[in-house]
């Protein structure tokens, strides 16, 4: 009766073991959620998207503003001096001395620019966040998966130690450990539930849904080695990186403020005509005046705004160099976080988990005819299950690791 029963088992075992391996199957009729497809929709909705898009979009619109000439001013007055009433009118235009207008014009471009990077910085952060949480619930359904599969073959086990021991083939405390392993099973289970539904709701967030608006089964992940080196993806720094790309227009905006600053030295002018009508004695006139801002506190004023102006050049240069050097760090934490988890994988796959397979069945069939004892055959599968999650842990890990990098870099590494 003993063999009978852990025959069943032990093809239960091996449908374990192969709908580890396969992943899980969507229900019928249900197609499984494509990160693809989550990705253009978070491109489409995602709120910090928007709004990074729409800072942009104002920022091109300073441009023209800035360099056009200040608005002309329209004057209308009346003098009264005796019997003399003149009505007089006119326009003034303020003109800056030449070339100040267009470096302002390169300042507002250079920040309409550093915009634009920042707007496609956000676009990689939010990609990079939706993949990292994408991978994180691919790695919380499997985990699932996986135990639920332990769990039905821990009740298994139950019954079969039951079974045994009415007949007095083995020990009481065969079922209490079966049935201690199964409560811890379903602790387990209840803690991934939550974290599974924590997910969803961050998914949506990205993706500007309600949090409970429900996802369909993900699908399947594929292990995709990194393509280049850690040479190249540093050069890439340099090429790609919004994030850098963007701190380097900075320099450049501050360097044309600088050029602004020494235009400052230099007056600006404004041109008046004004008419005037004479009523009692029925004359026209007009006045023309040409007003000059002289710059006579340039010692406290216009040198100072140039001291500004070259200490926050400085100022932003080494942010740059500081920031390179934290991408080039985080990019050389990931790089190492992705070749640990490739060697894992393929240890994993390749050797541990078959050994651990033929060590589960070898247990099974020992069992079976009473040579090894229920915890040799307990620990089997938990050592089975154990190394199956850490197998689909470093896969996630690895995923998060290149979406991380792409978020770097611009670039899938």
């Amino acid at each position: 009766m003993s063999f009978a029963i852990f025959s069943t088992s032990y093809m239960r075992i091996a449908l374990f073991v192969i709908a580890i391996l396969c992943g899980d199957v969507a229900f019928a009729g249900e197609a499984p959620t494509r990160l693809d497809d989550l990705v253009k929709e978070a491109l489409a909705n995602n709120p910090d998207i928007r709004a990074s898009l729409q800072r942009w979009e104002s920022s091109k619109a300073i441009i023209p503003q800035v360099k056009t000439l200040p608005d002309p001013k329209v004057t209308v007055g009346h003098r009264n001096i005796g019997p003399q009433h003149q009505v007089m009118y006119g326009l003034s235009q303020e003109i800056p001395f030449p070339g100040k207008l267009g470096h302002r014009g390169e300042i507002a471009a250079r920040q309409s620019d550093r915009i634009e990077q920042d707007y496609f910085a956000t676009r990689l952060a939010v990609i990079a966040r939706l993949k990292e949480v994408f991978y994180d619930l691919h790695f919380v359904h499997d985990s699932i998966r996986i135990l639920q599969q332990t769990k039905l073959l821990l009740q298994e086990f139950e019954r079969t130690a039951n079974a045994r021991y009415s007949v007095g083939q083995a020990a009481q405390q065969d079922v209490l450990r079966a049935q201690t392993e199964i409560s811890r099973v379903l602790a387990r289970l209840a803690t991934l539930e939550q974290r599974r539904q924590s997910l969803h709701a961050d998914i949506n967030r990205i993706l500007n849904r309600l949090p409970s608006d429900p996802i369909n089964t993900l699908e399947e992940i594929q292990f995709t080695p990194m393509r280049s080196s850690l040479s190249e993806l540093n050069a890439l720094l340099d090429q790609a990186s919004p994030l850098l790309q963007g701190q380097q227009k900075t320099v450049e905006q501050s360097q044309e403020t600088i050029a602004l600053a020494k235009r400052e030295y230099y007056p600006d002018f404004e041109v008046r005509a004004l008419g005037i009508r004479d009523t009692v004695m029925n004359d026209n006139g007009y006045e023309v005046t040409l007003n000059v801002k002289l710059p006579l506190y340039y010692a406290t004023k216009q040198r100072e705004g140039v001291n500004e102006a070259v200490a926050s050049r400085e100022a932003v240069f080494q942010d740059l160099r500081a920031l390179r050097q934290e991408l080039l760090a985080r990019i050389k934490d990931n790089v190492a976080q992705v070749e640990r988890a490739e060697e894992l994988i393929k240890l994993l796959r390749d050797a541990i988990i078959p050994q651990s397979n033929l060590t589960l069945a070898a247990a099974q069939a020992s069992y079976a005819v009473g040579k090894v004892d229920f915890l040799t055959l307990l620990n089997a599968l938990l050592t089975l299950q154990e190394n199956e999650l850490d197998f689909h842990s470093e896969m996630a890990e690895h995923k998060k690791a290149l979406a991380r990098l792409e978020g770097i870099l611009g670039v899938a590494p």
